[in-house]
């Protein structure tokens, strides 16, 4: 009789890929990070972990896959074809649970939870903040989680929910609703005993506060420099309001949006609303947001708030 012997394992290079490649999307984000930084560093500060542990798990997806992804370099990491293959497939597993998570958080029934929402410091100081607060006490159950800040969040990856931002031009890719028109005005401090009124060309001799680069305001920038202002300017800062405080320090004078300065009494208004510098308040949000209840209360909200101050937020001409 022939004796019977323990089935041996399976030694074979399928069996043991087969063994070595399950791979979880934390490697699959891994992967896609090194190549989208090109560095061990970038992709440690992208995922917000240590060079080390980055350092480290590539080295283990490697040996499991039994495949290098990266060529080092003195320039930095650079994926081969099959880090390249992983990356691409990373980038759509990446879109899928976006997409996913953007439709689930639609599902809601009642106005509750949470809403990331970005704007501009401006905005939020001379406009929302009011409005947020009778929002809270409207929608007890909904929590404002507010960004701040200059630059426009990318809605697609669900960095915000929701963007409340001056634009003209809103991107294609994004549905909302405008809310209305914002004025702006040149201000300067009484204590500059200038007169309300006098035409633009007559103030260039005064010193001037201009928009620095990272507040992207180029139509402000074309204005002053179609009036021959831009010499003029004897400081430059990035933010509204700082722009704003520069004005109550007695810095000069600048162009501002009119609802930032008309309550304020040290500040006056030298020039009508200014038309070529008016732009539009929206609420942007990603399409398939559409459905989620509590992003239409804030909207619906906002909508109404805001309208009724439009004659506020577009600004008064001079008498």
């Amino acid at each position: 009789m022939q004796k019977r012997t323990a089935k041996q394992p399976d030694k074979s290079p399928t069996a043991s890929a087969r063994t070595r490649s399950n791979l979880a999307w934390n490697d699959f984000e891994l992967v896609l990070a090194i190549a989208t930084a090109g560095s061990l560093s970038g992709a440690s500060r992208a995922l917000g972990v240590s060079h080390a542990t980055v350092f480290r798990r590539l080295g283990d997806v490697e040996q499991r896959l039994g495949v290098i992804l990266f060529e080092r370099g003195r320039t930095g990491y650079r994926p081969t074809l099959a880090g390249e293959e992983l990356a691409d497939t990373a980038k759509v597993m990446d879109e899928a649970a976006l997409a996913a998570e953007r439709k689930v958080a639609g599902r809601d029934l009642e106005p509750s939870g949470e809403i990331w929402t970005t704007t501009t410091d401006s905005l939020l100081m001379g406009v929302l903040a009011p409005l947020f607060t009778q929002f809270r006490h409207k929608y007890p159950g909904i929590v404002l989680d507010v960004a701040v800040s200059n630059q426009l969040f990318n809605l697609t990856r669900r960095e915000a929910d929701v963007a409340i931002r001056p634009s003209n031009r809103p991107p294609e890719n994004l549905i909302g609703r405008p809310l209305t028109a914002i004025g702006q005005a040149v201000y300067a401090h009484k204590d500059l005993g200038l007169t309300p009124g006098t035409p633009v060309e007559a103030l260039a001799s005064e010193p001037w506060i201009g928009a620095g680069p990272r507040l992207q305001d180029s139509s402000v920038d074309q204005w002053m420099d179609n009036h021959a202002l831009k010499q003029a300017c004897v400081y430059r800062v990035d933010t509204l309001v700082s722009i704003l405080s520069a004005i109550r320090s007695r810095m000069g004078l600048a162009v501002i949006p009119c609802y930032l300065a008309d309550g304020d009494p040290d500040i006056v208004q030298l020039t009508d609303p200014i038309p070529e510098l008016e732009y539009g308040l929206w609420f942007l949000m990603h399409p398939d947001l559409r459905g989620v209840v509590r992003i239409h209360a804030l909207m619906d909200f906002l909508t109404e708030a805001v309208r009724a101050q439009k004659e506020r937020l577009a600004g008064r001409r001079l008498r």
